[in-house]
C-alpha cells in the first residue's frame, strides 16, 4: 500500500559559492600553463640579396722581390745576414774586400789636396804680378801667362775632385745594402768567393707590400665588383682572421685551368706573415638574385635528412604557438641561410630554445638583441 503520508524529497539548491571557486581554479590553471610555457628567442625572416661564398686557396707573395748583386768585382769578405733574417732599408748585408779600393780613394784624396795647394799658389803669383804691373815692373805677357796658369790649375782641380768622388763612390760599392725593408729569402754566396757585377748574391723580399694571390674559377668573374668582400686566414695563424681588399683582377691567368688571378691586399700586415705562406680566402660575391634568409641558429637538421624551422604564430587567446615547418635551404653566408621553400618573409622564427620544442606548443617569446 503506497505510503501516502511519506514526505516529498527535499529539492537540492545550487551552491552559488562554488562558481567563484571554479573560476579561480580555471584562472590559476591558465596562469600555471603560461608559467610553464618555455621562453624562446625569435627574429623575423627577411628578404635580401643572396650572396655566394667561394672558398679559395692561394699564396702570400710580395710586390717587391729583389735579387741583389755587387756593383763591382771582388772577393766576399763578410756576409752580415743569413736566410730568414729581417732587415731594414740601408742595412749592410754583404762586404767585399775593400783594401785596394781604400788605397785608391786615399791616393785620390791626396792628389786633390795637392792640386788645391798648387791652385792657391798660382793665384798668389797672379795677384803679385798684377801689383807689379802697376809699377811697370813686369810685362803684360807675363801677367797673361800667370792668369792662364791659374785657369789650368783650377780645371785640373775640378777634374781631380770628380775623380775623388768616383773613387769614393767605387769604395762605397764594396758593400751591398738593403734597398728596402724585408726578409732575406735566399743566400747564394759565401765568404771567400769571387763575385762579379750582375751575379746574384742575396734575395730580398719586401714585407711592406704583402698580398695574397688566388686562382679563381672563371665562372665567378662576372660577379666580382666593388661590393665583393673577402676574408683571409692562414694555416700558420689559424686563430687570426684578416679582412682583404681586392686589388687586381686579371681576366686571363691559366687558359688550361679556366681560372683567373685575384690579387688581395691585407687590411693589416702582421709581423708573423711572410711570403710563401699558404692563405685561405672566403670570397663573397652577389648571387644575382634575392631570397628569404634566416639566422643559422633557426635551422635544425635531423639525422634522417629533415631540415626544419620553428615558426611562432599568435593565437586568438593572445598566446603564442610554435609550429615546426619543413624547409628547403639554399646558400649560406654571414651567419645566414637562404630558405627557398617552407616559410615566407616576415615570418617569426625561433633562433634560441628551438631544440626542445614540441608540436603546437605554447611559448613565450623574446626578441633577439637588435630586433625591434
Amino acid at each position: 500500500m503506497p505510503d501516502l503520508f511519506r514526505a516529498p524529497p527535499a529539492r537540492v539548491r545550487p551552491r552559488l559559492w562554488a562558481w567563484p571557486l571554479a573560476i579561480l581554479l580555471l584562472l590559476n590553471l591558465t596562469a600555471t600553463r603560461a608559467a610553464e610555457a618555455p621562453t624562446v628567442v625569435v627574429e623575423e625572416a627577411r628578404e635580401t640579396e643572396i650572396v655566394r661564398q667561394v672558398p679559395l686557396s692561394g699564396t702570400v707573395t710580395s710586390a717587391k722581390v729583389s735579387r741583389l748583386s755587387a756593383e763591382i768585382s771582388g772577393q766576399v769578405e763578410s756576409i752580415k745576414v743569413d736566410f730568414g733574417d729581417r732587415v731594414e732599408a740601408g742595412d749592410v748585408l754583404l762586404a767585399l774586400d775593400s783594401e785596394i779600393g781604400k788605397w785608391a780613394y786615399q791616393a785620390s784624396q791626396a792628389q786633390t789636396e795637392q792640386l788645391r795647394a798648387e791652385l792657391s799658389d798660382a793665384r798668389r803669383r797672379y795677384q803679385d804680378a798684377q801689383r807689379l804691373r802697376k809699377q811697370s815692373s813686369i810685362s803684360e805677357n807675363e801677367i797673361q801667362l800667370r792668369k792662364a796658369e791659374v785657369e789650368i790649375k783650377a780645371a785640373a782641380l775640378k777634374r781631380q775632385e770628380a775623380e775623388e768622388q768616383r773613387q769614393e763612390a767605387r769604395f762605397a760599392r764594396h758593400v751591398v745594402r738593403a734597398p728596402f725593408n724585408g726578409v732575406i729569402s735566399d743566400k747564394l754566396t759565401e765568404e771567400g768567393e769571387w763575385v762579379d757585377p750582375g751575379t746574384t748574391v742575396l734575395e730580398l723580399v719586401g714585407l711592406d707590400t704583402l698580398h695574397a694571390d688566388f686562382s679563381v674559377p672563371q665562372a665567378f668573374y662576372p660577379f666580382i665588383d666593388d661590393n665583393s668582400r673577402i676574408t683571409l686566414t692562414l694555416d700558420a695563424l689559424s686563430e687570426r682572421q684578416f679582412e682583404g681588399q681586392i686589388d687586381a683582377v686579371v681576366p686571363v691567368n691559366d687558359r688550361s685551368a679556366r681560372t683567373f688571378m685575384l690579387r688581395v691586399l691585407f687590411d693589416s700586415i702582421d709581423a708573423d706573415i711572410i711570403p710563401g705562406m699558404s692563405v685561405n680566402g672566403l670570397l663573397q660575391v652577389s648571387g644575382g638574385r634575392r631570397g628569404i634568409v634566416v639566422s643559422r641558429d633557426a635551422v635544425l637538421r635531423y639525422p634522417d635528412g629533415r631540415v626544419t624551422v620553428w615558426v611562432v604564430r599568435e593565437r586568438d587567446d593572445d598566446e603564442f604557438q610554435a609550429i615546426e615547418r619543413k624547409v628547403t635551404t639554399g646558400q649560406g653566408f654571414d651567419g645566414l641561410i637562404e630558405i627557398r621553400e617552407g616559410i615566407e618573409a616576415d615570418d617569426t622564427v625561433v633562433v634560441e630554445g628551438n631544440e626542445a620544442l614540441e608540436a603546437d606548443q605554447t611559448v613565450r617569446i623574446e626578441q633577439r638583441d637588435g630586433e625591434d
